[in-house]
This record gives C-alpha cells, structure tokens and sequence, in this order.
C-alpha cells in the first residue's frame, strides 16, 4: 500500500503550521500543510482561520514527528 499522509496536529493559523513544517523538515522527515479556508484576506493571508490549517506527516515519520511537536509546543 505504501506511505500514507496522516494528519499531526492542526493550527488555527498557517505561520503556526508552517514553522512545525520547517522543524519537521529540518529532522528529514515528510512534512507539508493543508488548509482548509484562505480567510477573507487570500490565499497569502497567514491569520486565524475558521477551520485551521492541518500539518501532514508521512505514516513512516508519525512517532518521531509526535517528539518534535511535543517539543514544538513545549511539552516535550
């Protein structure tokens, strides 16, 4: 079957998403966002939005994308 994207963790707003996406990637492990809105302001607009915006992790990196969040949020 292989890799499948799984959802981590999701941010009210894209900066947020897109720093852990950078840490994720910096570790070498498969990382990228997926929103959900664009907000009233676009596409580029890195707020707040209604429904969050998802980091997605592949199946194979899930534990240790799991450690780097914990981290990410101070809880490790």
């Amino acid at each position: 079957m292989g890799l499948q994207w799984v959802r981590l963790v999701n941010f009210p707003a894209a900066w947020e998403a897109e720093s852990l996406v950078e840490q994720l990637r910096s570790a070498g492990l498969h990382a990228t966002t997926k929103g959900h809105d664009t907000g009233i302001f676009g596409p580029g607009f890195s707020g707040a939005t209604p429904r969050g915006v998802d980091v997605m992790v592949t199946s194979d990196g899930l534990a240790a994308a799991r450690d780097i969040l914990a981290a990410f949020r101070g809880t490790a």
